[in-house]
């Protein structure tokens, strides 16, 4: 992105606004790695160049920033807080997160449904979706996966990767095994045992990004579960890699926005949020990195769009697992996997 699109893209987001009217600062946290490097590109520094805001970084996957977030309820640090892992869902019901309208956040009213469900009780919008299916070596797999069910065939297994579910994309992997593997929510049992068989057949499990693209890389991995911009880093790499929505269904994560209770700049704070849903950002993050935007207004070159859950039709198609279920059996869950996956 130019500095000259940058520039257009704050206008228009922001019309009229003067700078000195909200010149003050913000403090949000962001993923690090690429994720922080798209997250300037295409909100922070546009908005800092609209607003003469100065926006503070915080370094903080979901988990620790929610930590943050508990731990100092009393006198907050953040004022935009991102989340991929549905923590807003319970931040909402503790009172941590302030309810948006969309006269606050105007970018709002052209949101899908889906990803703003729980905004009017504080739960922040979803402004990507991580699109989570198969990935697949091309030039290795026989025949391209088209299903959940082929993460169980034998013949894959001993070039299969697991993620661990420490990993957000590895349980919402590990619960496509479960449901195709016949359990539920209220039992993962027949999802550990599916796996516990996929290892005694030879497949591995690892817990970082990093680690599954040098499987991939130096080592001979033909198929993994895990998401769609993971996968255009896999290509971005140059590997040979594909990504595949199984029949089944396409779980998602959803990375939201949500704006934090007890600061005094909400309207700042709100701005920013804004910037994050506007189609011109949301096109900026697609391209950068391939997620699925949830703006409706969105448009995306075709390239972009070949690669990613686009449209109205393929995102209502996006299934999410309960994150309040997840959150309250995650220890028990945890627990048994790793018993599951001792070797």
């Amino acid at each position: 992105m130019t500095r000259a699109f940058r520039l257009l893209l704050s206008a228009a987001a922001f019309g009229a606004i003067a700078a000195p009217a909200l010149a003050a600062e913000i403090t949000i946290n962001s993923f690090g790695g690429a994720y922080e490097e798209a997250h300037r590109k295409c909100v922070i520094d546009p908005f800092e160049a609209a607003t003469g805001a100065k926006v503070n970084i915080v370094t903080a996957y979901s988990a620790d920033a929610f930590a943050q977030l508990r731990a100092q309820k009393d006198a907050p640090q953040y004022d935009v807080i991102h989340f991929s892992g549905g923590q807003e869902i319970v931040g909402a019901k503790e009172g941590l997160l302030l309810p948006m309208t969309p006269q606050m956040v105007p970018n709002l009213a052209d949101l899908y449904d889906f990803a703003k469900t729980g905004v009017a009780t504080g739960e922040g919008p979803a402004y990507q979706i991580a699109a989570v299916g198969l990935v697949y070596a091309a030039d290795k797999m026989p025949a391209a996966p088209t299903k959940w069910a082929d993460l169980l065939n034998p013949d894959y297994s001993e070039h299969l990767v697991i993620t661990d579910i420490s990993n957000g994309y590895g349980m919402i992997g590990m619960l496509m095994i479960n449901q195709v593997a016949g359990g539920t929510m209220d039992n993962i049992q027949p999802g550990l045992d599916a796996v516990s068989k996929l290892l005694d057949q030879g497949a591995i499990v690892l817990s970082k990004s990093p680690e599954i693209q040098q499987e991939f890389a130096q080592n001979d991995a033909w198929l993994a579960a895990y998401a769609s911009d993971y996968a255009y880093t896999l290509q971005k790499a140059g590997l040979a890699v594909k990504f595949v929505q199984g029949e089944e269904g396409t779980p998602a994560s959803f990375i939201t926005a949500s704006l934090v209770a007890g600061r005094d700049n909400v309207e700042l704070a709100s701005k920013f949020v804004d910037m994050e849903l506007s189609p011109e950002a949301q096109a900026c993050f697609s391209e950068a990195l391939r997620y699925t935007p949830t703006n409706s207004k969105t448009v995306l070159a075709d390239e972009v769009a070949a690669s990613v859950v686009y449209g109205p039709d393929a995102t209502a198609g996006l299934m999410r697992f309960d994150p309040v279920t997840i959150e309250a059996n995650r220890s028990a869950w945890v627990e048994a996997w790793g018993k599951t996956i001792a070797r």
